[in-house]
């Protein structure tokens, strides 16, 4: 009679607590919280300076020539870039967070092999290992 497959490691992560302990699952979460934090304050910051750039082209507007003009659009468009670049890593950081408390974070989510310690104290919201990271990127 064959034996059945071992379906605990087929395609499937260890359980995270075996290899984090609750103080060290703390700590991340922690560090996340205080990145996630520091992103929305530059967010906000970011949506104040592009109130301020649309406010400044409204007042002083009057007089200015096409390449005035065009600076200032070019100025607004890149703190528009530059706040959607920070939403999406406040995003990043909210899924981090969210991986904690449903123990997958540290686990790459394509191969289900364990993230590196030093990717994830490079980059805590990593969601790939190295290896899985570079095949993404070639495509």
């Amino acid at each position: 009679m064959a034996k059945p497959a071992d379906t605990r490691t087929a395609g499937r992560k260890p359980a995270a607590k075996s290899t984090r302990s609750a103080a060290e699952t703390e700590k991340i979460r922690a560090a996340l919280a205080a990145r996630r934090d520091e992103l929305r304050a530059e967010y906000d910051q970011t949506l104040s300076e592009i109130t301020e750039l649309q406010r400044d082209r409204l007042t002083d507007s009057a007089g200015d020539d096409q390449a005035d003009t065009g600076t200032k659009t070019f100025e607004r468009e890149q703190e528009i870039s530059l706040a959607n670049s920070i939403l999406e890593r406040i995003t990043q950081v909210e899924r981090a967070l969210e991986r904690l408390d449903e123990g997958g974070y540290g686990w790459c989510e394509r191969c289900g092999n364990p993230i590196p310690v030093e990717r994830l104290a490079a980059f805590p919201s990593a969601t790939l290992c190295v290896t899985c990271k570079q095949l993404a990127e070639r495509r």
